[in-house]
């Protein structure tokens, strides 16, 4: 296994140019564990660690760039008000050494089904900046997954930057592991409530082959929402409305059995954060004066 170490990002799409099967390497909290494990024995590992701009962030009119080796720490103590539901899925990794080191780059390098950003990237609606000697380009959180830790990067591109918009409303993730921390997800959920387009998006992790979001879930609560009036008056969620968005939302699943929970676990579970994080979000939504002026 060689090793390569580029000094700057145009050395770094260099050498992946080079070698298009070069494994990136920045955090290590993926690679390193299946490398240990002997699951995985690439023939070049790319280390990022001394390009500075992928750990730097930018917060914009709009959205946030978040460089690729951003750690977790950093997001839960920096971008925690226009990041919510990402800082929430920040405090649920591993321990606090793997937040210090892991990043979104690496989650969305993987690509596994279980990482815990994507629910969370998916709510709020993400884009990944790829980049090779041939340019950047712009792919879209929904058609980033391709397959079981699969994605849509061609073989010559890097993960730049994640760009995320700014929390319009209230945003929730919830995670059920079969201990408190240290753990891979046996299931997850994200939401996030967009009062200025008066949608809610999404995003189920550990429970498809791909991250995904209830997009027939989506559908139902935000014409729920909107028939009612909801957005203006504030009003409480039926239980009805709450009861067919969760289990639409468990529909939305397509999970397997394995030694962390079984399928049908996952599907029940789903619900169940789906009908308690959109109870969570709603309730703060109404709580904070529900900025009439933006969702009128």
């Amino acid at each position: 296994m060689d090793f390569l170490r580029p000094a700057s990002w145009e050395e770094a799409l260099a050498a992946k140019a080079e070698h298009p099967t070069a494994v990136p390497i920045a955090g290590g909290t993926d690679v390193m564990v299946e490398i240990n494990f002997d699951h995985r024995r690439p023939e070049y590992l790319l280390d990022l660690n001394r390009i500075g701009e992928l750990s730097e962030w930018q917060v914009g009119q709009d959205d946030v760039r978040l460089g690729a080796s951003v750690p977790y720490s950093a997001i839960m103590e920096h971008l925690r008000t226009e990041l919510p539901g990402l800082a929430l899925a920040s405090h649920t990794v591993a321990s606090p050494q793997i937040r210090n080191r892991g990043g979104v780059g690496g989650n969305l390098g993987t690509a596994s089904p279980a990482g815990d950003a994507h629910p969370a990237l998916l709510a709020a609606g993400a884009e990944v900046e790829a980049e090779s000697v041939r340019g950047t380009r712009m792919i879209p959180i929904d058609a980033f997954y391709t397959g079981v830790k699969r994605n849509a990067l061609d073989p010559d591109e890097l993960i730049r930057a994640v760009h995320i918009k700014k929390a319009d409303g209230p945003q929730q993730y919830s995670k059920v592991g079969t201990r408190n921390a240290m753990v891979i997800a046996v299931c997850a959920f994200g939401i996030a409530l967009h009062p200025e387009t008066r949608t809610v998006r999404t995003g189920i992790g550990s429970a498809a082959p791909t991250p995904v979001r209830a997009r027939e879930a989506e559908e139902f609560l935000n014409a729920a929402l909107e028939e009612g009036g909801f957005w203006e008056n504030g009003k409480i969620i039926t239980p009805s409305v709450a009861k067919q968005f969760a289990q639409l939302a468990s529909g939305a699943c397509n999970p397997i059995d394995d030694v962390r929970g079984t399928a049908a676990y996952r599907r029940h579970a789903v619900g169940i954060m789906a009908r308690r994080t959109l109870g969570w979000t709603w309730e703060q939504y109404r709580g904070t004066g529900r900025t009439l002026e933006g969702a009128a």
